[in-house]
């Protein structure tokens, strides 16, 4: 531990993703809590090529990763921070990997018995049916790049005439894509915190004015609502909870997560992905959901350095 009362923390922020601008305010918003809290804090942007020596020379006791997308909620910084014996703030190189790739995700959640939305998954170059994948998932579908974030080349296709178009979007992002059968219901998401001992936040609603939870609804103020707790029964906000807490522990995650469900009309529970590194903007839903468990955001960042510690 550093001389100061409290631990020395860097906050790895920026980075080479497509989320690198929010990142940058994820990190610019923890750095300003955890100096509330009286942290020693330095900032270093991962976008730059010495960051490694950055990190090194800072001395901290502690990582706090704000970094969004590839090269920061993939497993490979996780790896590094690893190999320089330093604690970081959220999930290891094996979780956060698994999480990061929707369809590893999905084939987790369906070897645990964890109830989610059909999906077919395809690889670049490989030929594929439109008719067939229609055939499966049904007329409506979500298709995804498999390790982009923020909803980055997500596109909902109506019908299977849309398709092909919705499928190459997500190949501009990656090598890999998920489609994804379309549930109606509500979108609810459930943060969770800790590591072995697990604390669960209020299940959130999230309301966004577009069609669905896009890039725009996530980071521009008064694109989305959140309701907590969220619209749906007792009886499903339980299952909302539980669920959570078993895609946390199924993905091996640590120090938090934030799991994005549907709770459809006759109340089925499908879990949609796990966040290992959730948004820490003044629109993310992980600070709202603890804000309304009594956790202020100084609060919530001081504690996750607490559990890198741990």
């Amino acid at each position: 531990m550093s001389g100061n009362a409290q631990p020395r923390v860097a906050v790895l922020m920026g980075g080479r993703s497509a989320e690198r601008e929010v990142s940058l305010h994820t990190g610019e918003q923890v750095a300003a809590a955890l100096a509330e809290t009286d942290h020693d804090v330095v900032t270093i942007d991962a976008g730059e090529r010495a960051f490694i020596r950055r990190i090194e020379d800072a001395a901290p006791d502690a990582v706090f990763i704000c970094l969004h997308g590839r090269f920061g909620e993939d497993g490979t910084v996780q790896g590094l921070l690893e190999l320089l014996e330093l604690p970081y703030v959220g999930s290891g190189v094996l979780s956060s990997a698994l999480a990061m790739d929707k369809v590893m995700t999905k084939h987790v959640f369906t070897a645990a018995g964890i109830p989610t939305p059909a999906y077919v998954a395809l690889d670049a170059g490989e030929p594929f049916d439109t008719a067939r994948i229609a055939d499966i998932l049904g007329p409506k579908a979500v298709v995804k790049p498999a390790s982009e974030g923020s909803a980055i080349g997500v596109t909902i296709s109506h019908a299977p005439d849309e398709l092909p178009d919705a499928i190459e979007e997500a190949f501009r992002h990656d090598e890999s894509v998920l489609v994804e059968a379309f549930v109606s219901g509500v979108e609810v998401t459930v943060g969770i915190l800790g590591n072995r001992e697990l604390t669960a936040l209020p299940t959130l609603e999230i309301v966004p004015e577009h069609e669905f939870y896009d890039y725009e609804s996530k980071y521009v103020p008064g694109m989305s609502a959140h309701i907590i707790p969220a619209r749906v029964s007792e009886h499903a906000q339980a299952v909302c909870t539980s669920l959570s807490i078993d895609a946390h522990r199924a993905l091996k995650c640590r120090g938090m997560s934030r799991t994005d469900m549907i709770v459809t009309e006759d109340e089925q529970v499908l879990v949609l992905e796990v966040n290992t590194i959730p948004g820490m903007t003044s629109t993310s839903l992980l600070p709202d959901a603890a804000r309304a468990a009594g956790i202020s955001f100084p609060e919530l960042c001081a504690r996750l350095v607490a559990l890198a510690l741990e």
